[in-house]
């Protein structure tokens, strides 16, 4: 029976803080810049409202595009990473237990320990243990960005109308 990891780190929601930081700064800087432009060339007050409702509907769906795109280019980097490794298991076993054995040694374990950890890890889940120990790759790893995906997008699209409502 697996035991369950019940503490929780600040580490599984440091991606949507990143998004927010960058969106907040992005899009208080780029619409306050386009709202001082259009007003300094002498725009009316419905040209200087356009202008900044126009600059966070713009500045909103960019992040949201650029943060979906992010984590799906992620993604298929990992799963080409992962592909790649599944083949080099079929072909070099033997190699892959030297790699995963060299990792172990390099962490500390005596080499007879670290080819002890690298036999019982690979006979259990081969590729789950190249991709959590050389890839860097966990299933919860996996979950957490998937869970946290529609956060962010989510964030991206309305952290700028908020933040920029916001301003005095």
């Amino acid at each position: 029976m697996p035991l369950r990891h019940r503490e929780r780190h600040r580490t599984e929601r440091i991606g949507w803080l990143r998004a927010a930081v960058l969106g907040a700064n992005d899009g208080i800087l780029s619409t306050a810049s386009l709202v001082l432009g259009v007003a300094a060339a002498h725009g009316t007050h419905s040209n200087v409202l356009v202008a900044g409702v126009a600059g966070l509907v713009a500045g909103s769906m960019s992040m949201a595009a650029g943060e979906y795109v992010s984590v799906h280019s992620q993604a298929d980097t990992e799963h080409a990473d992962l592909e790649r490794e599944r083949v080099e298991l079929k072909t070099d076993y033997a190699g892959e237990h030297r790699e995963l054995m060299a990792i172990y040694v390099t962490r500390g374990l005596d080499p007879s320990l670290a080819k002890q950890v690298a036999e019982q890890l690979m006979a259990r889940d081969a590729l789950g243990a190249h991709a959590r120990d050389e890839l860097g790759i966990s299933r919860l790893s996996v979950r957490v960005r998937f869970r946290l995906r529609w956060r962010r997008l989510a964030a991206s699209l309305l952290e700028q109308p908020c933040l920029c409502w916001s301003l005095p």
